[in-house]
């Protein structure tokens, strides 16, 4: 039988007793057992923080998750499909091979985190800030990633078929192996980023600031002789 939490399950976590002089230090707060196959559809429940939670197989579609912090949680093969997370808060969190169709996910910020091989099929995304966050294997087919900045993020093997990626800051991001086809990378900023060559050849790229290595990549990519 799924499971459906109760109430008592979606309080944030207690804070730690003050210590007083001379009393021996508490040992360090364990993370709490995963929640397996865990029936959040439709709850609703904005404005939570969870610490050190761990989620498996657990079904959050349609939840309003607004609002929601996450510091140190993980996610793995969580579905949610139509939820709303608009302006939550992830800090060294992890969502492994999490679906995120038709999620809403404006405002959110992503620091610390790796979602890798996720999908976010047909997601609400702008504007959301990912930091130092690890993006591999990702599915963003089609996505509109239109300014957003994605400087310095690992988007290796990345599915960005037809993502709209104009005037995008890409600086220092890892886009190794990412499938760029039909994408739209005009004005983006690309200085310093890892692109696979055959990137300028499958994306539209007018516009787009690049540094010397990359322009000497683009022009053999294009059949030029660079002496």
């Amino acid at each position: 039988m799924t499971h459906r939490p109760s109430p008592s399950d979606h309080s944030a976590s207690d804070p730690e007793p003050a210590r007083s002089p001379g009393r021996p230090a508490e040992p360090p707060i364990q993370a709490e057992p995963p929640e397996v196959a865990a029936d959040y559809s439709f709850a609703r429940l904005p404005r939570l923080r969870w610490e050190r939670r761990s989620f498996e197989d657990c079904d959050f579609t349609e939840a309003d998750l607004r609002e929601l912090v996450t510091v140190g949680c993980t996610f793995t093969r969580c579905d949610f499909g139509g939820a709303d997370l608009g302006e939550s808060q992830h800090t060294a969190s992890a969502f492994r091979s999490c679906v995120f169709r038709r999620t809403v996910l404006t405002g959110s910020t992503f620091e610390g985190c790796s979602l890798l091989g996720s999908s976010f099929e047909d997601a609400r995304l702008r504007p959301v800030r990912f930091r130092e966050t690890d993006l591999t294997l990702v599915a963003l087919p089609g996505a509109d990633l239109r300014r957003v900045v994605l400087s310095g993020v690992r988007l290796r093997e990345a599915d960005l078929f037809q993502a709209n990626l104009s005037h995008a800051d890409l600086r220092d991001a890892d886009l190794g192996g990412a499938r760029l086809t039909e994408a739209n990378l005009t004005e983006a900023d690309l200085r310093g980023a890892v692109i696979d060559p055959g990137a300028f050849r499958q994306a539209a790229v007018a516009g787009a600031r690049v540094d010397t290595a990359q322009a000497i990549t683009f022009a053999v990519a294009h059949g030029l002789v660079v002496d």
